[in-house]
């Protein structure tokens, strides 16, 4: 990933502008470009703030194709911010689309897990999955601890998803 001062300005008064049409172009001419800092948290940013379904749709498509091991680390520090709910949901969901390595991060997840929606521990849950093998057993064990210190882990509605988080860690 580049540093680039001037690319991100650029994005981020293109994002301010909120003409719909440009923002789509936008994102879709990133997809060709090198990729630069901060990029992902003014998108990000853009993404949690608009209501239109064209542009969250050509985000939410930007997230799932990125292939560049390095944005992993920006992914995550957006997801560690609060946003809503459904930014957060989308982002989860595009560390598992994009088929990138998100193993280092594992406890992140665990904890969106507790603290996140239905929807938001289902996708974190399917992360964890995947980066499952690449765990070694203190990793695994911090997830266990974080999970057992949430009451909201055990709730009607997360208690089969908890369940199964548990038997992904014995494999």
């Amino acid at each position: 990933m580049i540093k680039s001062d001037k690319k991100l300005k650029d994005l981020t008064s293109l994002l301010n502008k909120d003409n719909n049409i440009l923002i789509n172009e936008a994102i879709g001419l990133l997809r060709d470009e090198q990729p630069f800092e901060g990029a992902i948290g003014a998108i990000i940013s853009f993404y949690n703030r608009t209501d239109d379904f064209s542009v969250r749709k050509t985000i939410e498509g930007f997230m799932n194709d990125i292939k560049d091991q390095s944005a992993c680390s920006e992914v995550i520090n957006e997801i560690r911010k609060p946003w809503k709910d459904e930014t957060i949901s989308m982002l989860v969901s595009s560390c598992w689309q994009s088929g990138l390595n998100y193993s280092e991060y594992s406890t992140d997840f665990a904890n969106v897990f507790v603290k996140g929606d239905y929807i938001t521990a289902i996708e974190c849950l399917t992360v964890i999955e995947e980066s499952a093998s690449d765990m070694g057993k203190v990793v695994k064990d911090e997830i266990r601890r974080i999970v057992e210190a949430s009451s909201s882990a055990y709730t009607h509605e997360k208690k089969s998803l908890t369940e199964e988080l548990y038997e992904i860690l014995e494999r």
